[in-house]
This record gives structure tokens, C-alpha cells and sequence, in this order.
């Protein structure tokens, strides 16, 4: 049974394929049956541009659990970027707070 579960989001940075990098433009999030790993139904990440040909594409069949790993990485990476960006260079994100560290106790 197809779940019909898909994501689409806008992409902004580069694939490979092959010895080539391509531009991306999107990113297509899907939960159905793989189509190349032998598991049974996974999350699949297409990173895709759009204005290239059908080739331009990267993408990769996840378990469920593999993905809430993946997830939780990117949560994590996300975050210390995010610190980064607002103590070590200053920037708020483009919505104008100032964040700064505060010691408590």
C-alpha cells in the first residue's frame, strides 16, 4: 500500500552526482515503500533541481529510526550553528533579537 506521504521543501545548496555538483532547488520528503534498500517501508530524501535534467538528483532510502536519528542530529547541529551565528558573529537570525548568554546562580 502506498502511503502518499510526501514533503516538499524549497533547497538552497549543492548535490553530487557522480564527479559533478548541481545546485539544488528542492528537497522531496517521502514515507513509502524503498525502491532500492531492502527494507520494507522507509523515509526517502530526494534532493532535486527542478530547472535541470531528471539526473540531477541525490537521494537516499532511510529506516524510520535511521531518520529520527538523522533528525536529532540536525536539531543538534542546527542549534550550535545557531549559537554560533548569534555569539560568535553577532547576527539575530534576521528578526532583531539579541541573544546573548546569561550566567545564572
Amino acid at each position: 500500500m502506498c502511503t502518499s506521504i510526501i514533503e516538499i521543501a524549497r533547497a538552497e545548496g549543492m548535490a553530487k552526482r557522480g564527479d559533478e555538483w548541481f545546485p539544488l532547488s528542492q528537497t522531496v520528503v517521502a514515507y513509502d515503500h524503498a525502491r532500492h534498500a531492502h527494507l520494507g517501508d522507509v523515509i526517502t530524501l530526494d534532493f532535486v533541481n527542478t530547472g535541470l535534467d531528471p539526473g540531477a538528483r541525490a537521494a537516499v532510502e532511510l529506516t524510520l529510526e535511521t531518520a529520527k536519528e538523522l533528525r536529532a542530529a540536525l536539531d543538534r547541529a542546527i542549534a550550535s550553528a545557531e549559537f554560533e551565528e548569534a555569539e560568535v558573529r553577532g547576527k539575530d537570525g534576521g528578526n532583531g533579537a539579541v541573544l546573548r548568554l546569561v550566567r545564572t546562580g
